[in-house]
């Protein structure tokens, strides 16, 4: 029991429902009680809040609308208004948990980072491997990374063939082919062979450090949006000293200065927020929405601008086979299909598997296996098919091979990497014999779901660490004029607070590791859930469960429509309180009644917003 007490949510509520039947036995005088009942939610609900008011005033002369509250209350309990202190409480505390619950937090994305970061390295000193701790590498030691081994700290490769996953820091989710002379980065996997590279960048200063510095800036400048009765409180407050100091000044009558108190008391204003925030919530679940952070959807209604990743966001972030050409006289392009996927049938390699995958697809069955491979790290796969000597690879390996290419593929090859395509050049038995071209489709919603934000007045602007061509390419499929290729993480996090210093509001869709940065750093973000990193679903505002982008529009105009509704909520209430302060001033209302008329724009607001929850346009 002492456990559940702890817990501020479940005393909280036990609260609550203990002050309901408190409240009903109080207001038709049941039974025959010592004391009022009403001073169960006086105390369970009502001391929290003049608590938080006193500790708010005393320690940084913070005017909230708790002030008023606690005025109220403490003016009712003199004059013997018990009823009407408990009513003002209860309502109270109910609207200070339903903001409580949409503003919950529960991110972990920073700890998450950390722990990508490897604990040793394997340094090479004097001809001999030695394990050591990742914070003794220093700048200038050689280091050996083994494959399926994270990069400690960055570098350039001294020696070695391999394919890097570089996801971590740009996103795609193809391996980029390194080589005696490339960069590498903290944090990226090496996939194929071995290599030796010497360290330049080390402890705070590599790329996975800095990434997490970034994640952790964005987060603490991120600034909150304050709840709308707090955010009037000073003048809610001013306004209801005065009209009850000069009511009881011109006519004696406390009691009417205290049915002020209590009616000014914005219990309308405090629920106008959350209950509009709930409903809009629980509208975007129903359509696979998950709402993460309380203000997100107020800030998502001033958005100016969406950014979008590219890989796994606008396309499904897997290579696919969208092209087969065969140049060899004796074979038709099914059979040079046959041949590459046998060839690649033992490969790890994602495009090697994509090439399988997609033979298996068309055709419905796997090719037979090959009699010899060998893959050759970072150029490709050398394999024998049927008696015949294959090689699948870049460029590369073909000059590697001394195997020219005719003019006929080169243009071909050509073509397809203007669209963005990954071409595997093959070769039978020393001759060049054709090309498969792989690509990152987009999704099929993608234009019309960009064509549907640019009709609420959003713009829209594609960030990537994908190359110009396959960017490009890309944008122009999905409708995206504003094109930003070769990001790294820090060039969409500056690109997005370049927009939002000119005062362009940007919401940021992302699905992968590199993106957490830039998610915490937009004033709303939105993460793919499906297929995105766990550490960019904990960085966003907002995680589309189903990765269905679809239903951004939908969420940008429910936004607006939330808005609306609270701005309704705040007007009507508003305009009912300043109503019944009248009838208090010429002495119509006594604190019971007029407690009941101002909580009636209470149960407005909860009706008024509960209309959300089945709202689409």
């Amino acid at each position: 029991m002492i456990a559940f007490l702890k817990n501020e949510g479940k005393r909280t509520v036990l609260f609550l429902v203990l002050s309901i039947p408190a409240l009903v036995v109080s207001f038709f005088h049941i039974g025959n009680l010592p004391i009022d009942a009403a001073w169960v939610p006086i105390l369970l609900c009502g001391i929290p809040i003049v608590k938080g008011a006193v500790t708010g005033l005393v320690t940084r002369f913070d005017i909230k609308a708790d002030v008023l509250v606690s005025i109220a209350l403490v003016a009712s309990i003199m004059i013997g208004e018990t009823f009407a202190a408990g009513e003002v409480a209860f309502i109270m505390a109910v609207g200070g948990y339903l903001e409580e619950r949409t503003v919950a937090k529960a991110r972990a994305g920073i700890e998450k980072l950390v722990h990508l970061t490897p604990a040793t390295a394997r340094v090479v000193r004097d001809g001999r491997e030695e394990i050591v701790p990742a914070e003794q590498v220093e700048i200038g030691d050689v280091l050996r990374v083994l494959a399926g081994e994270t990069v400690v700290v960055d570098g350039t490769i001294l020696k070695g063939q391999t394919s890097i996953d570089q996801s971590v820091m740009t996103g795609e989710s193809l391996p980029v082919d390194k080589g005696a002379g490339d960069e590498v980065f903290s944090g990226t996997v090496n996939q194929f062979g071995t290599f030796d590279m010497t360290a330049q960048k080390v402890g705070e200063d590599s790329s996975l450090q800095r990434m997490i510095r970034l994640v952790q800036s964005a987060d603490a400048g991120k600034a909150k949006i304050v709840g709308l009765a707090d955010r009037w409180a000073t003048w809610i407050v001013v306004t209801a000293l005065l009209a009850a100091g000069i009511t009881w000044l011109v006519t004696g009558e406390i009691i009417r200065s205290v049915t002020i108190l209590v009616v000014f008391c914005p219990c309308a204003l405090v629920l106008a927020t959350p209950t509009a925030v709930m409903a809009s919530i629980g509208n975007a679940t129903k359509f696979g929405i998950l709402v993460r952070e309380g203000d997100a959807l107020e800030r998502l209604s001033q958005v100016k601008r969406i950014a979008f990743d590219k890989t796994g966001t606008l396309t499904y972030g897997r290579p696919e086979v969208v092209q087969v050409h065969s140049v060899d006289s004796l074979l038709d392009d099914r059979t040079l299909f046959s041949l590459a996927a046998a060839a690649e049938l033992r490969s790890e390699h994602p495009l090697g598997k994509a090439i399988v995958a997609g033979y298996r697809q068309k055709h419905g069955a796997l090719p037979g296996q090959p009699e010899a491979f060998e893959l050759l790290a970072g150029r490709g796969v050398a394999a024998r098919v049927t008696g015949q000597e294959i090689l699948a690879g870049k460029e590369a390996l073909m000059a590697e091979q001394k195997i020219p290419l005719p003019r006929e593929l080169l243009i071909l090859a050509d073509k397809a990497k203007r669209k963005g395509c990954t071409v595997i050049y093959l070769a039978r038995n020393g001759c060049a014999a054709g090309l498969i071209a792989l690509s990152d489709t987009p999704r099929p919603d993608a234009a019309q779901t960009i064509a549907a934000i640019h009709e609420t007045g959003v713009q829209t602007v594609l960030l990537t660490g994908d190359a110009e061509a396959a960017a490009s390419h890309i944008a122009g499929l999905s409708g995206i004029r504003d094109v930003r290729a070769d990001c790294l993480p820090e060039t969409k996090l500056e690109t997005i607070r370049v927009y939002q210093a000119g005062n362009e509001p940007v919401c940021m869709v992302g699905d992968g590791i590199n993106d957490a940065p830039a998610l915490k750093t937009a004033f709303v973000g939105i993460a793919m859930g499906g297929v995105g990193s766990d550490i960019a679903i904990d960085a966003a505002d907002i995680v589309l469960v189903g990765d269905d982008i679809k239903e951004i529009p939908h969420l940008l105009q429910l936004s607006k429509k939330m808005m609306r509704t609270i701005k309704a909520n705040l007007s009507a209430s508003m305009a009912l309180n300043f109503i019944a302060v009248t009838l208090a001033i010429i002495g119509v209302l006594n604190p019971v009644v007029g407690a009941l008329v101002h909580n009636a724009g209470s149960v407005a607001v909860i009706i008024n917003s509960s209309l959300l929850l089945k709202w689409r346009k």
